[in-house]
C-alpha cells in the first residue's frame, strides 16, 4: 500500500511538472492571425529561415524540427548545409516536405511527420493558401513568419515567434533587440551624414555578366537599400524581384553596384560566387567580369571603383545586419569608417549559431575582402566637389547680379547724357 501511494504521488508530480512546462499558447503571426499552438513544440515542420530558427532557439532545439524544404538549404546553399551538417546530428536524415516555390510540396509527407506546428514563410503561405483547409482538418496549426520583407518589425516579430514556439523567449528577444538596435544605429549615422542619397543597383549574379538576372524592388536587397539610405534605381520598375532592362541601368548611372552570389555560382565559369569556402581571388575575378558589360565602363560606380560583391544568403535573415552595415558603408564610407561588417557577421555566428563560416562574404572590387581604405576619399572628394560646385554657382550668381547692376547704371548714365542733347 505504501509503495502504491508513493508511486501515485510520483506520477502526480511528473504530470504536474509536464503540465507546468506545456501549454496551449496563442501565437500572433506576422499576418496578424491568432494561432493556437501547444508549446514548447516538440515536432516542428519549418519551411524556411533555418539558421534564424537556430539563432532564436539554440542549436539543441533544432532536434525538434522534423521536416524542412531541403532543396532550399541543401541545394541552394551547399556550403552552409555541409557546415551545419557537422553540428546538427539530425540534419542529414531530416524529412523533406518538398519545394513550395517549385510546386513539389507534399501535404501527405508533411502530415506523415505528425507535426505539432508548421511554420511557413509568408510567400510560402501565400502559395499554399489552397492547402490551408487540409491543415485545419488535420488539426495542424500553421504559423507565418517573414524575413523577406526586410523590415525591422517583421524581423523582430518573426524572431519572437520562434522563441515562443520553442520556449526560448529570452534568447529570441535578445537577438531581436540587437538587430533592431543595429539598424537604428545605421539610420542614425545616415541621418547625421546629411548627404544626398547615392544611387545603387543590386543584382543576383547567378547568370554571370552575359545575362542580367534578378534585381530587387521593395524587398530583400531593395528593402535593405531603402533602410540604409540608398536610392535604389530598380525600385520604380520592379515590385519584388525581377529583371530590369539593361538600358535602364545605363540611363540611371548608379553610384554603387552590388552583385550577390552563393556557392552555387562555382558550378558556372563566370557566375558570381560568394560564401563558404569561396576563395577571395576567385570572387574578385568573377566580380570584375560584370564590369565588362557593354556601357558599364561609363557608369559612375565602375569609374570610381564602387563595385561590390556580397553573399546572397546574408539577406532575409537576422544576420543581415552585417549586410546592411556593408551596404551602408559602401554608400556612406565616411559615416561608417569605424564599422566592420565582417566582424558583425562573425560575432553573430559566434554568439547565436553553432558554426564558424570561412570564406568570402563581403568584397569591394580590387580590395580583397574589405572595403577599400580610399573609399572614404571618394565620398570626401564628392562632397568637396559638391561644395565647390555650390560655391561656384553662388559666385556665378553674384557675378551675374553685379554685372546686371553695372549694366543698369551704365545704361542710366548714357540715357542721362543723351537727354542733355535731346
Amino acid at each position: 500500500m505504501k509503495n502504491w501511494i508513493c508511486g501515485t504521488v510520483a506520477v502526480g508530480l511528473m504530470l504536474s511538472t509536464l503540465t507546468a512546462h506545456a501549454e496551449i499558447k496563442t501565437i500572433n503571426d506576422v499576418l496578424g492571425r491568432d494561432v493556437q499552438v501547444d508549446v514548447p513544440a516538440k515536432r516542428v515542420v519549418l519551411g524556411f529561415y533555418y539558421p534564424d530558427y537556430i539563432a532564436a532557439t539554440g542549436s539543441e532545439k533544432f532536434g525538434q524540427v522534423v521536416g524542412i524544404s531541403r532543396e532550399f538549404w541543401e541545394d541552394f546553399n551547399p556550403g552552409s548545409w555541409e557546415l551545419y551538417s557537422e553540428k546538427l546530428p539530425n540534419l542529414n536524415s531530416i524529412g523533406d516536405i518538398g519545394n513550395i516555390d517549385r510546386g513539389t510540396f507534399s501535404f501527405e509527407k508533411t502530415l506523415a511527420m505528425k507535426p505539432d506546428v508548421v511554420v511557413l514563410a509568408k510567400w510560402q503561405y501565400d502559395t499554399l493558401k489552397a492547402e490551408m483547409p487540409r491543415f485545419e482538418a488535420a488539426n495542424i496549426p500553421v504559423v507565418v513568419v517573414d524575413y523577406n520583407d526586410q523590415t525591422v518589425k517583421n524581423h523582430v516579430k518573426s524572431t519572437e515567434i520562434f522563441g515562443q514556439l520553442a520556449g526560448s523567449e529570452q534568447r529570441a528577444d535578445q537577438a531581436a533587440q540587437e538587430y533592431a538596435d543595429g539598424i537604428a544605429d545605421i539610420q542614425k549615422r545616415v541621418q547625421a551624414a546629411a548627404l544626398p542619397k547615392p544611387k545603387i543597383y543590386m543584382e543576383f549574379g547567378d547568370k554571370g555578366p552575359q545575362e542580367h538576372s534578378f534585381t530587387f524592388g521593395k524587398n530583400m536587397w531593395g528593402a535593405i537599400a531603402d533602410t540604409v539610405g540608398g536610392d535604389n534605381i530598380s525600385r520604380p520598375f520592379i515590385e519584388d524581384w525581377g529583371i530590369i532592362n539593361p538600358e535602364q541601368v545605363l540611363v540611371s548611372k548608379p553610384d554603387v553596384i552590388m552583385i550577390s552570389g552563393t556557392e552555387v555560382g562555382m558550378k558556372q565559369p563566370n557566375a558570381m560566387a560568394m560564401g563558404i569556402d569561396i576563395p577571395t581571388d576567385e570572387a574578385q575575378r568573377r566580380l570584375k567580369g560584370f564590369t565588362t558589360r557593354s556601357g558599364w565602363e561609363n557608369l559612375p560606380a565602375v569609374k570610381n571603383n564602387r563595385v561590390y560583391g556580397i553573399y546572397h544568403t546574408t539577406s532575409r535573415s537576422l544576420s543581415d545586419l552585417a549586410a546592411a552595415q556593408f551596404m551602408a558603408k559602401a554608400l556612406y564610407p565616411t559615416a561608417f569608417a569605424d564599422v566592420d561588417p565582417e566582424k558583425t557577421y562573425m560575432d553573430f555566428h559566434e554568439k547565436y549559431l553553432p558554426v564558424k563560416p570561412n570564406g568570402t562574404f563581403f568584397i569591394q572590387l580590387d580590395c580583397g575582402a574589405s572595403i577599400c581604405d580610399d573609399n572614404a576619399n571618394v565620398q570626401a572628394k564628392d562632397q568637396d566637389n559638391a561644395s565647390t560646385a555650390a560655391t561656384q554657382a553662388d559666385s556665378a550668381a553674384n557675378m551675374s547680379e553685379n554685372a546686371t547692376e553695372n549694366v543698369s547704371w551704365f545704361t542710366k548714365l548714357v540715357n542721362w547724357f543723351s537727354s542733355l542733347f535731346a
